[in-house]
């Protein structure tokens, strides 16, 4: 889910587990769940805000790592979501969040490649972590990396 404050930057949270790393607040559907449900609660789940309006901007299956067994790839539908309420994290879901311009985001996604090739350790990404590189890969395809 992309939330985009007034002043344009990007809400980006930092998940309690695995995967290690900055992304927009998603999750996984309930059984009988639409996408659309599923965005709402876990964007109120996540980070207490409510969805006012969803706009899906990207369809596809990635893969990505996954808490669940077996689980290397998801099927995103990733929408630009209009909120109401104030940013209130679920501290068993939530480390942080931030607001972030795209020139952050870029930095962010720096020291995502920097991990990926090897120049930071596993113990320094997970002290200090860039974006999701899933995320990363999101952020370029819709323009704003």
């Amino acid at each position: 889910m992309l939330v985009k404050d007034s002043k344009g930057r990007y809400l980006l949270i930092e998940r309690m587990k695995y995967p290690i790393g900055f992304a927009c607040p998603a999750g996984h559907l309930e059984e009988g769940e639409s996408f659309e449900q599923a965005a709402k609660r876990e964007l109120k789940e996540e980070v207490g805000l409510k969805a006012v309006s969803l706009k899906e901007i990207l369809h596809e299956k990635a893969q990505n790592p996954c808490r669940r067994k077996g689980g290397d790839w998801h099927e995103w539908k990733i929408y630009e979501i209009k909120t109401a309420g104030e940013v209130i994290i679920e501290p068993t879901e939530v480390k942080k969040y931030l607001w972030l311009s795209p020139e952050e985001l870029r930095k962010l996604a720096s020291r995502t490649a920097e991990r990926e090739s090897g120049k930071i350790s596993e113990s320094e990404w997970n002290a200090n972590p860039g974006i999701e590189p899933v995320w990363r890969d999101f952020f370029k395809e819709l323009g704003i990396l």
